[in-house]
């Protein structure tokens, strides 16, 4: 009988994101929160014996050579030694270049999915330094707990943060992130600040610094957050399209959803988490097999 895992995908939110520096290879110095949420892509991962990794359906744009899921799959296989191949099967939900970490989040999974399903037993430290070869992000969805991040963002310390009810608004656009990186007027040097403080302050003292710049290149991101900003404290996650606000109870924000009225845009409502539901999913898989 063939085993068949289906494993969340989580998106993830930057509560805050503060740019500190330029370093001389072009990467950014940031300073920033991940927090998960209960919403995001699914992931089904069966074994095959003949060494063969196949993908379905095909993302639109997207080359087998440049998935996240398909170079996280070789990726494993090449450093394990595995000669094994799997079916994977994908449910996308977010949207691509949305700032919510959904390709980074499909390439943790596949990793602790396919890690399991291989029988690899490597430890979740060795994961998630395979997966800072895919990006920066990665790392922290295979960690699996909300984190204070430094560097470019891989740098990571658990915390606890506050698990609101948030309204994520996709404004019908897709944003370069290169562009904004590379834009000229964008603030690179915040002051940092300690986790100590960030924690403490809480948003009073968090910002985004990508999200003026992203305002002047994409005049539909500027609209959708003043639109959001009517009914909640609304941030940019990320260098965006995806805005989110953050809310003290459901009802607020299915009562968001009912006003959101345009076609271009789409809304979904989700409960921050601390722990990542892919980590509970399979923690709950080992207890049951304990």
């Amino acid at each position: 009988m063939t085993t068949t895992l289906r494993l969340p995908a989580p998106a993830k939110l930057n509560r805050l994101l503060h740019i500190t520096g330029r370093r001389a290879d072009g990467y950014h110095e940031l300073q920033t929160l991940f927090q998960f949420l209960d919403h995001g892509d699914t992931l089904s991962l069966s074994p095959r014996d003949d060494g063969e990794l196949r993908l379905t359906p095909a993302l639109p744009g997207v080359a087998a050579a440049d998935n996240l899921i398909l170079r996280a799959a070789r990726l494993l296989r090449e450093e394990s030694g595995c000669t094994r191949g799997a079916d994977i099967h994908l449910q996308k939900r977010l949207p691509m270049g949305g700032g919510l970490g959904g390709g980074s989040s499909d390439a943790a999974t596949t990793l602790l999915g396919l890690n399991e399903l291989w029988g690899l037993g490597l430890s979740r430290e060795r994961l998630a330094a395979l997966g800072l070869r895919l990006g920066a992000d990665v790392p922290v969805f295979v960690h699996g707990h909300a984190a204070w991040a430094e560097g470019i963002g891989e740098r990571l310390t658990p915390v606890e943060l506050d698990t609101p009810w948030f309204v994520v608004i996709h404004p019908g656009v897709s944003v370069a992130t290169p562009a904004v990186f590379n834009a000229p007027g964008l603030t690179r040097h915040t002051p940092p600040i300690t986790m100590a403080r960030a924690l403490r302050e809480g948003p009073a003292c968090w910002h985004n610094d990508c999200e003026a710049t992203v305002r002047e290149l994409y005049p539909a991101v500027a609209e959708a957050l003043d639109w959001l900003a009517r009914f909640a404290p609304t941030r940019l996650t990320g260098t965006g399209a995806c805005l989110f606000a953050w809310l003290t109870n459901e009802a607020d924000a299915d009562s968001i959803l009912r006003r959101l009225g345009r076609h271009d845009w789409q809304g979904f409502k989700a409960r921050g988490c601390n722990r990542s539901p892919l980590h509970a999913v399979l923690e709950e898989r080992a207890t049951s097999a304990s």
